[in-house]
Formats: structure tokens, C-alpha cells, sequence
């Protein structure tokens, strides 16, 4: 598992950070695992987060999406605020700016999407109108597809993170990234 920050002596990883993180605005965190749920279920547990196993990985990553929000609804919540394992937690300070931004949008905005220099990122935060669509999709669904076709339903709130864009997808990017955070 890859070391939160980066090149730091730490126990801490992208997903403790990011639950621990969550857990700063939200009343529960739910982790999305596959074939890794032995690997990561200590940490996940150590860090008070629950999880939840998607049956079928092989699927790909938008049946783990409908599996962690079915589990949001199931636990009688109808809000998520959603993010990838593969990068960097958003800054303390752009979570509560999207959280607020997420309470104050009006009805028929579905969601908040952080947007660093015109790139949209995570983590996305989203109504029960968006959990309703992202369900019913089928889950060879691309998420970013189905935010296309509702864009008039979601608000692109503009953050000074570079993290929110950061994905951490190769050796090569997390080297990238350990040396940008070693200056």
C-alpha cells in the first residue's frame, strides 16, 4: 500500500488518510473492496471505517461504486461524498469548502465536483437524486459518462488543491509524487 505523504515515515496510507479525512466530515465511511479485502480489512477497521465487498470486481470500478452506494442508502443515509483510493486526499480546508458548497446548492443540484485549473476531481459529493442514477445505470457504466449526461444537475465548484486531480495509477506517478512532496 502506498505511504501517505509520501517518502514520510509513517504507518499512514492513501486509505487511512482518505477515511480518516472523510471521517472529519462525515458521520461514516464506508470502503469498497474486491479480491484486496483480506489485504486492506485491518486497516480499514483500524481506522473506523466499515467495509463492504463487491461480489463481482471483475465487473469493474463502477459495479464497486453502486455496491458502496447501495450501502450509503442501505444505512439510511441519502448523501455520499465519493472518492478513489488512488490519490491523495483532498486538502481539510476543500473538503469543507465543497461540504458547504454540497449544503447550500439548491434543489436541483445533484452534486458537487471540485474543479483545480478546469479539471474536475474528487471527491465528488452527491444527492440521493445522483445515488438513484448512478443505481439504476448498468454497471459497465462509466461514472464520468453518466455526470456528462446530468451535467445541468451538478455544480463544478472551483478549489485551489492540486490533489483533488491527482491520480496515483503508476510507480513512475507516485515517484512523481514523492519527489514533489520531498521539496
Amino acid at each position: 500500500m502506498l505511504r501517505w505523504p509520501p517518502g514520510a515515515v509513517s504507518n499512514q496510507t492513501f486509505l487511512s488518510a482518505a477515511v480518516r479525512s472523510l471521517l472529519l466530515f462525515n458521520d461514516m465511511v464506508i470502503v469498497v473492496a474486491g479480491r484486496n479485502e483480506s489485504t486492506i480489512e485491518s486497516e480499514v477497521y483500524a481506522t473506523n471505517a466499515s467495509m463492504v465487498r463487491n461480489p463481482e470486481p471483475e465487473r469493474g470500478q463502477f459495479s464497486s461504486l453502486q455496491v458502496g452506494l447501495q450501502a450509503v442508502l442501505n444505512r439510511g443515509r441519502d448523501a455520499a461524498m465519493i472518492t478513489h483510493v488512488d490519490r491523495p486526499p483532498a486538502e481539510r480546508a476543500t473538503l469543507a469548502v465543497l461540504r458547504d458548497a454540497f449544503v447550500a446548492s439548491p434543489d436541483e443540484k445533484w452534486a458537487v465536483v471540485p474543479e483545480f485549473r478546469g479539471k474536475h476531481g474528487h471527491p465528488i459529493l452527491v444527492s440521493r437524486d445522483m445515488i438513484e442514477v448512478f443505481l439504476k445505470a448498468p454497471a459497465t457504466a462509466v461514472a464520468r459518462e453518466i455526470e456528462h449526461q446530468h451535467q445541468h444537475h451538478i455544480e463544478y465548484f472551483p478549489v485551489d488543491d492540486p490533489r483533488v486531480t491527482l491520480n496515483v495509477n503508476t510507480p513512475e506517478e507516485y515517484a512523481a509524487l514523492v519527489s514533489a512532496y520531498g521539496r
